[in-house]
């Protein structure tokens, strides 16, 4: 456990900011980063799980791709999560990713289960987040357990080269080459999903941003995108521990 002490501390701080927006309420969801081409970093439960509100640096397990521990002692009394196969199955196709969050926000699931895609609706409300819905948020239309090899497969091959995927009936994976910006990704299409069902609930339709529009959007750059979005999201839940 005196490996990677940064990174297991930012793993964890990412699961406290997933519940804390809703995204991630219960026990149920994980995220994880690679260390190297056979191991990574990742959300395991332990002997007193409480859910990832309450996330723990100790939480934060080192394992190698097959789910066995990678160094003595790292699953001693902990169990890598059921769905292990959909991290793994990302790193080993893409390159370009260093991290995958795997949530379930109630939003999402019941925008997509009302026929509701993510779509680029709201412009200068949330710059990345219209660029990203934009560019299509897939589905992987299979409302299961991705605990196996196969629909691991399955889900990748949906995900395609894209940074997020809806899970139907189920939830969510948002890939990225950062913790911070795989969580940040996922915050923007639940934002964009909550809109989208009150909108509809108003009666309202939903509207693309025009060609214009997304043409005069400008690039505020990743440290006002990330670096500042990633400590307002600290604060949040530094905010939330102060008041307890």
């Amino acid at each position: 456990m005196n490996s990677f002490g940064e990174e297991r501390t930012l793993i964890a701080d990412a699961c406290r900011v997933l519940a804390n927006r809703g995204l991630a309420d219960g026990i149920l969801g994980h995220i994880s980063l690679r260390i190297d081409d056979e191991s990574l970093l990742v959300r395991c439960r332990g002997p007193r799980e409480r859910g990832l509100g309450y996330t723990e640096t100790k939480d934060i397990r080192l394992v190698r791709f097959d789910g066995t521990e990678a160094a003595p002692g790292e699953l001693d009394g902990w169990s890598v999560p059921n769905e292990l196969p959909l991290h793994t199955a990302v790193l080993r196709a893409r390159d370009d990713i260093a991290a995958v969050v795997h949530a379930h926000p109630p939003r999402i699931v019941a925008a997509d289960l009302a026929g509701i895609t993510i779509r680029p609706i709201v412009g200068a409300f949330d710059i990345p987040g219209t660029r990203l819905a934009a560019g299509g948020v897939p589905v992987y239309q299979r409302g299961v357990l991705v605990r196996n090899h196969s629909l691991a497969t399955e889900m990748v091959a949906a995900l395609g080269e894209r940074p997020v995927l809806v899970l139907r009936a189920h939830g969510i994976t948002s890939v990225a080459s950062t913790v911070e910006q795989a969580v940040l990704q996922a915050i923007s299409v639940d934002t964009i999903a909550g809109l989208s069902l009150d909108i509809l609930s108003a009666g309202a339709t939903l509207n693309d941003l025009t060609a214009e529009d997304m043409a005069e959007l400008p690039d505020l750059g990743a440290g006002f995108n990330t670096s500042t979005a990633w400590r307002h999201e600290m604060a949040r839940i530094d905010g939330v521990v102060a008041s307890h």
